[in-house]
């Protein structure tokens, strides 16, 4: 029994060798082929290994708790956009769209608009200083009787 065994692990062995040497081998086209495979491969890779530091590079920006479209009463909106070590403030009210550029410090996003410093800062509803924002809890409050919150 041991030396049917034997002879057959034997023979499976032979076979694989003889397999090995009896196939053609790959011609430069092949070769090229695998290469270029293996290439879109990494490139694949390097695309999804840049896609998920944009998302945590958002993710860390986000949790600042300032990126994103804040609404107010009747149409207005802020979205606040990172933009390299800056933010981009868009603020849409009953005039139109403008757009300003902030930095962050230690007690909010700080912009200019019309000569005159801002900041703008976390806050509630109240702190809105606006009766239709009154019952919210994630805001932003811009300046006196200006704020837009997350609903």
């Amino acid at each position: 029994m041991k030396n049917l065994a034997k002879l057959t692990c034997l023979t499976a062995v032979s076979a694989l060798i003889l397999l090995g040497a009896c196939s053609p081998k790959p011609d430069a086209d092949d070769v090229a082929a695998s290469q270029a495979s293996e290439s879109a491969a990494m490139s694949i890779t390097a695309a999804e290994a840049a896609s998920q530091a944009v998302a945590e590079a958002m993710t860390s920006v986000d949790a600042t708790g300032y990126v994103g479209k804040w609404t107010g009463p009747e149409g207005t909106a802020m979205t606040i956009t990172p933009a390299g070590s800056e933010y981009e403030v868009m603020i849409t009210n009953l005039d139109g769209p403008r757009t300003f550029t902030g930095t962050l410090e230690g007690d909010g996003i700080h912009i200019t608009r019309d000569a005159t410093p801002l900041v703008i800062h976390k806050g509630d509803g109240q702190a809105t200083g606006m009766k239709w924002l009154a019952d919210k809890h994630d805001c932003l409050v811009v300046a006196a009787n200006e704020g837009f919150c997350k609903d």
